[in-house]
């Protein structure tokens, strides 16, 4: 081998092994939960990785397993969309000494009803009565008087509608329960909002990817997604009539109504704004948040997360668009600022 050959074999090994040094020096957390958030935690988590010099793997298995895995110990973090129990709030201080649970807002999405009906392509319109109705079975046939009389001009057909929900503990099914519990007085009795409920019908699918590809598959089906979901799997969705009685599409402005004409302040990070009252809110809007341990016994760790959440509440909002999920408002963006200061 020539000695410039040499120098070039030498010279490729010698960067590789710079590479492996760097990605070894690097701070390694491991987080889990939400799917409705993942999609811009992954992009999130991989641009940071360069910037804050920490590699986040994230495992999207549900809120439900955000909450799970945080609690145990068994994650460095967790997420979760759906809002935490004073019961769940406690159970992580029992396990972890007495420790507290920080909630961090990081972006807002929305989720919708979609559907997979042959020939229709208007967007349909639907009350939060007539949703309540056809997830407890009780409204059974897309022709349905009801849903025929608030989609006047739309031919619906004769057929039958499957309900689609979540079979894993999920925010997305604690948001649009939560909704369905604030306008159907059967719903809140019968059901309630958790992030998993006794359904009475339907099928199940794991995370909102599953519900999507149940959806693309299950002719006269209906389930709720969240918006990226539905957007990225090119599905039908409809507009959905809010407080005021307007109809109104899931996208950035109607969720961002949302936030904007809710009543709680900029402290109360666990915040539901379903159902919100105002000129064009999307009702079945919502917070989806990161869940931080108070304290980590390795300060690197620490140090990690809090650079993440500082980035991610500034420059991280700029990408929240690009992926349909609306930027924090400003306030509550300032708070999460300040709440960083408690990890420890």
């Amino acid at each position: 081998m020539s000695s410039h050959m040499l120098w070039k074999a030498t010279s490729a090994v010698a960067i590789v092994n710079f590479a492996a040094m760097l990605a070894s020096a690097a701070v390694q957390m491991t987080a889990a939960g939400a799917t409705f958030p993942a999609p811009i935690y992954q992009k999130w988590f991989n641009d940071y990785q360069s910037i804050g010099n920490v590699q986040i793997n994230y495992q999207a298995n549900g809120s439900g397993g955000g909450i799970k895995g945080v609690t145990e110990g068994t994650v460095d973090f967790g997420a979760s969309d759906a809002i935490l129990s004073k019961e769940q709030l406690e159970a992580f201080k029992a396990k972890n000494g007495g420790h507290t649970l920080l909630t961090f807002p990081t972006v807002l999405g929305a989720v919708v009803p979609s559907y997979n009906i042959p020939g229709i392509t208007a967007e349909l319109n639907f009350t939060g009565p007539i949703l309540a109705d056809i997830f407890l079975g009780k409204i059974k046939k897309w022709n349905d008087p009801a849903l025929a009389k608030v989609n006047a001009g739309v031919k619906l057909p004769d057929l039958d509608i499957v309900v689609l929900h979540r079979s894993d503990g999920s925010g997305t099914t604690f948001c649009f329960t939560d909704y369905l519990s604030k306008v159907s007085p059967e719903w809140e009795k019968q059901v309630g909002r958790n992030a998993s409920v006794s359904w009475p019908v339907g099928l199940g699918a794991s995370k909102n990817d599953g519900v999507a590809g149940l959806l693309k598959q299950q002719v006269g089906a209906v389930g709720y997604l969240e918006l990226i979901y539905a957007v990225k799997n090119h599905l039908a969705y409809g507009k959905v009539q809010n407080a005021d009685g307007e109809f109104v599409k899931a996208d950035l402005k109607t969720v961002s109504a949302a936030a904007a004409a809710s009543k709680g302040g900029a402290a109360d990070t666990q915040l539901s704004i379903t159902n919100t009252a105002g000129k064009g809110v999307y009702p079945i809007s919502t917070f989806t948040w990161l869940l931080v341990p108070d304290t980590f016994k390795d300060a690197e760790k620490a140090a990690a997360i809090k650079g993440f959440l500082k980035w991610a509440v500034t420059k991280g909002q700029e990408q929240a668009e690009s992926l349909d999920y609306a930027r924090l408002p400003l306030v509550m963006a300032q708070e999460v600022e300040k709440r960083i200061a408690l990890i420890k």
